[in-house]
């Protein structure tokens, strides 16, 4: 399989549709989940999409009532295909996930 990256021109009065390859989430879990066990920042690509881990930290998000920085996972691009994981319980804990496929025809 050949995979390629392509800018599409927006256009007012046209929507291009293109086949676009979306990882398996069983695996991006496992990677993230690897990642996490790690604790160490990462940024890179993953099954062709732009993706990055950032561990937990002990500084207070700012406007928040959490005590402490969650460490996140994400891949994808907002508004066509992006899955998210954050550890909002604790890093001991499962994480909350976050889908936005609003980009893929149904």
């Amino acid at each position: 399989m050949l995979t390629v990256k392509v800018k599409i021109p927006a256009h007012a009065d046209y929507e291009t549709i293109l086949p676009l390859a979306v990882p398996d989430f069983k695996e991006v879990r496992s990677f993230a989940s690897h990642l996490h066990s790690l604790g160490k920042y990462w940024r890179g690509e993953l099954f062709g999409w732009q993706a990055e881990y950032t561990p937990e930290s002990d500084k207070k998000p700012e406007d928040s009532k959490m005590t402490f920085t969650p460490a996140d996972f994400w891949i994808g691009e907002s508004g066509i295909w992006f899955f998210s994981l954050m550890w909002e319980h604790g890093k001991d804990k499962d994480p909350v996930e976050f889908l936005d496929d609003r980009g893929i025809v149904k």
